[in-house]
């Protein structure tokens, strides 16, 4: 199992990103696709999480109304569009793909399978 996360970027505070995380390996229908980020010093956290059969989708309240999860089958693609961008949002991003339960989609004991991680910068 392959993840390919892209897109991240410098940008300036209100500005926008859309991360791209690439899936390849296997069948992800019966999945989670997660993006959590780490900032330095930071423990790595949730961000957005989606249920690929579902379309079911779990934000961080942070980035809630701000940063939308989606996903394209064809594709076997999933994307974070982030928008209205803060400084706290910096950090680096990374995808996920497991088959958590309950809260466990927002946790990264949920996931098994991570990619390599993207940068996102967010200047004042």
């Amino acid at each position: 199992v392959q993840l390919q996360a892209s897109g991240g970027g410098l940008v300036q505070v209100g500005g926008s990103l859309r991360l791209s995380c690439a899936a390849s390996g296997r069948t992800f229908s019966n999945y989670a696709m997660g993006w959590f980020r780490q900032a330095p010093g930071k423990e790595r956290e949730f961000v957005a999480a989606l249920k690929w059969s579902s379309g079911i989708t779990y934000y961080e309240d942070s980035v809630k109304g701000r940063f939308t999860i989606s996903r394209d089958n064809a594709k076997n693609t999933v994307y974070m569009q982030m928008r209205s961008l803060k400084p706290e949002d910096t950090a680096v991003y990374y995808c996920a793909a497991g088959s958590p339960t309950g809260r466990g989609a927002r946790a990264t004991h949920g996931y098994d399978y991570w990619g390599q991680g993207t940068q996102v910068t967010v200047s004042s």
